[in-house]
């Protein structure tokens, strides 16, 4: 007699073990037809599933947020059907979903090419017609390895066999294909719809080792409809065109090169943008009674070993050795920071005390995870780490918190989702202290009433934390700014200040940033303004073009005269027509094109347009001067108009 509590609160009660399929049939017809799968007391299961006791359950549906993942492992199998019908022989071996779409492994002796992809999509289009019944079977664990050696799946036997003793063997079965899988899945292949398509083929080593076979990855993404397949197309296609390596060179702004795979090489206008964004936040730094510090960049092993970090990331760090001993170049800033702090005894009066850095790290990421700025070896953090009492928790973090937002909206970034993180099964630490830094953090989330995410096991080693995401223009997610709670490393390290009545105590660390890498910011910021970047952080923020060599005296004149109001401009007197020399700076995204002829030359004006090809007339040089510092000053949110 099981009881069904639904996520309305209301309940049904069946007079025997029942399934979800049934449990929303007995709703109503129309989420009967609808329902994907279920969530019972939490988790995912198949619509045939089957319960005999009382339980909460919501049924999934196509609006459901957990949908997207069932569509795409669905169309994952789909497609390691598609491909054996039409390949026979070739093995499958790993297919799971992922961000955004899905991916399957084979192993084929012939290269697959893009026309196969045709033929592959047009086979799971036919599939889906078929409407399928899936089905889930528990399958011993010697008939699994039999059946499978028979058929040549050579892979299929490997994960088998290492499948833990005494957890099942579940087979999913549509039509008369069939392979291991955890599930859930649809309840058939005809709930797959048409928002699926294939994307590109790679390589892929067997399990990611190096040392094994290489397999052929194709990739594909799913979507509830075609409507959000050609949105996400679409996503794809101005994401092409707003690629921050092409725009880069474009705008000439940097470049990298085999010699130092991972690395930037900066030029002069890339670097203008780097120093404006660190000058900006030196100075929010200033405002919040911080102390800049700069720390070596490579540092003995043993203090890596102290910290924790040589146990969990040495794989991770570029060493080198001098005079028999072992040097880390740092991959982070923590335990660097915490010598500062140790140097001279610290009092419960002169904490908080809030160390910044523009830190230097060096990561030896793997080759084939490198990305222009999005993924690099080098990086420099606009990092910080504030020791404080237990009391001073909740005001540190939620001090940060606000200057976070505040930043994130001066570079023009309004919609920020936050994530909080708890305790790793790998860590340091006693769970007490753990259960008294989620608390800590639990209770500012809660005060300043922000919506939240909940990550289970996901902390850093050392503390829990709470990260923060930014949403850009083409709906993108990028991981920046977190705030780490640390009661561990300080003490790991000797670090300790004096209290109020005498005794030794060891401060709380917070582990905090706000833009993380700066490379990585930048190139999100590129791509986020296709390089149109505000005039505050244009690197050449006006260039002054002359019609005819008679106006070149004047230029001169308005360029020195600009550039002693602070701004950046610079002169293009070339003997080249202005069409030409307007479409090269648009090209160039710089915000102002100041054309001068003959007639701003007697009136001591300039000609303004704008990047995005708006005219906005002959303005005095003062007034000019005062509309775009206003500019500047707000951050683009005031712009000159004509």
């Amino acid at each position: 007699m099981p009881v069904i509590t639904l996520p309305d609160g209301s309940r049904r009660e069946f007079d025997q073990p029942v399934s979800v399929q049934e449990v929303a049939a007995a709703i109503g017809p129309g989420l009967a037809k609808a329902a994907l799968a279920g969530k019972v007391n939490g988790n995912l299961t198949d619509t045939a599933y089957v319960i005999d006791q009382d339980a909460e359950l919501a049924i999934i549906t196509g609006k459901s947020d957990e949908a997207l993942e069932l569509l795409r492992h669905d169309a994952a199998h789909v497609m390691a059907q598609a491909v054996q019908e039409l390949y026979p022989g070739t093995q499958v071996t790993i297919g799971p979903a992922i961000e955004d779409g899905f991916y399957y492994d084979f192993a084929r002796e012939e290269a697959f090419t893009p026309a196969d992809l045709e033929q592959i999509e047009a086979r799971m289009h036919e599939i889906v017609k078929r409407d399928l019944r899936l089905t889930r079977e528990v399958w011993d664990r010697d008939e699994a390895i039999r059946v499978f050696g028979e058929l040549g799946e050579e892979y299929k036997v490997e994960i088998i066999r290492d499948i833990p003793e005494g957890e099942a063997i579940t087979v999913y079965r549509q039509g008369d294909w069939f392979d291991v899988c955890r599930g859930p899945h649809l309840p058939s292949t005809g709930k797959l719809g048409k928002g699926f398509k294939l994307m590109k083929l790679a390589g892929a080593y067997w399990r990611g080792d190096s040392g094994n076979e290489m397999l052929q990855r194709i990739y594909g993404t799913a979507w509830r409809d075609r409507k959000e397949l050609k949105a996400y197309l679409h996503r794809l296609e101005e994401a092409e065109k707003r690629d921050h390596r092409k725009l880069g060179k474009v705008m000439d702004l940097f470049h990298s090169q085999e010699e130092a795979p991972g690395m930037v090489f900066w030029h002069e206008h890339g670097w203008q943008i780097y120093l404006t964004i660190q000058d900006y936040i030196r100075d929010k730094l200033r405002q919040h009674d911080y102390q800049e510090v700069h720390t070596p960049h490579i540092i003995d092993r043993s203090l890596w070993e102290k910290s924790g970090h040589w146990e969990k990331f040495s794989d991770d760090m570029f060493t080198t050795e001098s005079e028999n001993r072992t040097y880390a170049i740092k991959p982070m800033n923590c335990p660097a920071h915490i010598q500062i702090y140790n140097h001279g005894l610290k009092s419960y009066r002169d904490l908080p005390l809030r160390l910044a850095e523009f830190g230097s790290c060096t990561r030896n990421e793997p080759s084939g995870t490198l990305h222009g700025l999005m993924r690099v070896r080098n990086f420099v953090q606009d990092d910080a780490h504030i020791f404080c009492t237990e009391d001073q928790i909740q005001d540190e973090v939620s001090a940060f918190i606000d200057l976070l937002f505040e930043v994130y909206a001066d570079f023009g970034f309004e919609e920020v989702s936050v994530k909080f993180s708890t305790r790793p099964e790998q860590r340091v630490g006693e769970d007490a202290l753990w259960d008294k830094a989620e608390q800590s953090l639990q209770a500012v989330l809660e005060h300043k009433q922000l919506d939240w995410e909940l990550q289970p096991g996901e902390g850093a080693f050392y503390g829990p934390k709470i990260e923060f995401n930014l949403k850009d223009c083409l709906d993108r997610v990028w991981q920046l700014g977190t705030i780490q709670l640390d009661f561990s490393m300080p003490g790991r390290l000797g670090a300790h200040y004096i209290a109020e009545d005498g005794s030794k105590q060891v401060p709380v660390m917070l582990h905090r940033a706000i833009l993380g890498s700066l490379e990585r910011f930048i190139g999100i910021l590129i791509e986020h303004y296709a390089g149109a970047l505000p005039l505050w952080l244009a690197p050449i923020q006006a260039v002054i073009l002359n019609i005819t060599d008679r106006q070149a005296e004047y230029a001169r004149k308005v360029e020195e005269s600009l550039k002693n109001q602070g701004l950046r401009v610079k002169s293009d007197l070339r003997n080249e027509k202005i069409g030409f020399k307007i479409r090269e700076h648009t090209i160039q995204r710089v915000p102002y094109l100041l054309v001068i002829g003959d007639r701003e030359t007697e009136a001591g004006t300039v000609a303004v347009r704008t990047r995005d090809g708006r005219d906005l007339g002959s303005l005095e040089l003062d007034q000019l001067v005062r509309a775009l510092q206003e500019e500047i000053a707000s951050r683009g949110r005031t712009v000159l108009e004509g």
